[in-house]
């Protein structure tokens, strides 16, 4: 019997494999409308800014309750909290699958987004308490399962789309978010570290603390502005190729989503690139590879445009992975609020990236969708900028 701290032991095959799983589920319905957009657009007769409001609506709710859920969890525990948000996670998810307007849709994502952060934050703070010295291991892992999920997601509902109809399709995944419950109940170590904590007044004293402190906040306008450019090029991608000259259909939308599984083989590397290159380096780099991506998507031929959005999402990915590192690193005290906030940030940056896309992409199409994403990564290069000379001024 191994009689080693979890945070100080190896963490065996099956643990490694739920992390990355919950990361799985907790992102299989985040964006899994974006593949079958054009076909919610026609079904509901909705305009570009009301489906975008839809695609928001998930975002909007995880950013709202991204900050408190690190504090229930301190009272309450971990496990019950990741397995509880799965199982409510399940219930948004079907009834999508019977919505008659775009509206009715906008509720049941949102509903879809409060049990999110119930997985996402938990889990992180999970992973620091009990696997400690394999945190990036751990991290790389789940982040790299939530690539997988937000890429499943938008690859089922296309294909599910053409073969049953999207509504039938949304069922399916809610039983697969049941089974993903079932087996995080399982497999998914008790919390052996975990300490309770039921001073709210303490936990709300942290949390302010966390908002005037420089690095976190830094991260969380980064973390903001990656979401902003995520979620904006991968909506408004799906309308710009269901229309002239391209005219692809939710499946072949679906398809394109596979380029999404490169942050699967370019997350796991950010580790090794943060430890050659330092951490603000790296992230410089990736915002830039990301902008470099999204100008080439404004070519015309569709095999260049699936280029650029490989070399966009994957400058994401690094920058993404590269921030969540930068946040635990700087924080000793409140993970889970400094995570939180963290999320916060970064789905509110989302939500407004939905809404703001939404009408660039209404009033000047693609070109001007881009433009727009262009400028608020001008905005995350200087955020970058600034941390960079933070870290350098107290070095000295």
């Amino acid at each position: 019997m191994n009689t080693q701290p979890t945070a100080l032991r190896q963490p065996t095959f099956i643990e490694k494999f739920t992390v990355a799983m919950i990361g799985f589920f907790a992102f299989l319905q985040v964006y899994s409308v974006q593949a079958i957009l054009p076909v919610l657009m026609a079904d509901f007769a909705a305009s570009e800014v009301a489906i975008g409001v839809a695609v928001g609506a998930t975002v909007m709710a995880i950013a709202m309750m991204s900050p408190f859920m690190g504090m229930l969890s301190d009272a309450f525990g971990r496990k019950i909290f990741i397995v509880g948000s799965l199982l409510l996670l399940a219930i948004p998810t079907g009834m999508i699958g019977v919505s008659g307007t775009v509206d009715e849709l906008s509720i049941w994502r949102f509903l879809q987004g409060l049990a999110v952060p119930g997985i996402t934050v938990v889990l992180i703070a999970y992973v620091s308490e009990e696997y400690s010295s394999h945190m990036a291991q751990m991290m790389s892992l789940y982040v790299a399962g939530t690539v997988l999920g937000g890429f499943s997601g938008r690859f089922f509902a296309g294909h599910l789309h053409e073969l049953i109809g999207w509504r039938y399709g949304y069922g399916v995944m809610a039983v697969c978010t049941l089974i993903g419950a079932l087996w995080a109940f399982k497999a998914l170590p008790s919390s052996k570290n975990f300490i309770k904590s039921d001073n709210f007044k303490h936990s709300l004293a942290l949390l302010l603390s966390h908002t005037k402190n420089l690095q976190v906040m830094s991260a969380c306008l980064l973390g903001g502005c990656v979401l902003f450019s995520l979620v904006g090029c991968f909506t408004f991608i799906n309308l710009h190729l269901a229309d002239e000259p391209y005219h692809l259909n939710a499946s072949h939308l679906a398809n394109i989503f596979s380029l999404y599984l490169i942050g699967m083989v370019i997350t796991p590397l950010s580790g090794k690139f943060i430890a050659k290159f330092g951490m603000t380096n790296v992230i410089i780099g990736a915002v830039i590879c990301s902008m470099i991506g999204l100008f080439i998507t404004l070519s015309a031929p569709l095999w260049l445009i699936i280029v650029g959005l490989t070399v966009m999402s994957s400058g994401v990915f690094i920058t993404q992975a590269a921030t969540i590192s930068y946040i635990g690193s700087h924080v000793t005290e409140g993970r889970s609020l400094a995570s939180g906030l963290y999320y916060m940030g970064y789905y509110g940056g989302g939500s407004i990236g939905a809404w703001a896309c939404a009408i660039a992409y209404a009033k000047g199409a693609w070109g001007l969708t881009v433009a727009m994403i262009v400028v608020v990564q001008v905005f995350a290069l200087m955020v970058v900028l600034f941390m960079k000379k933070s870290a350098n001024s107290r070095a000295v």
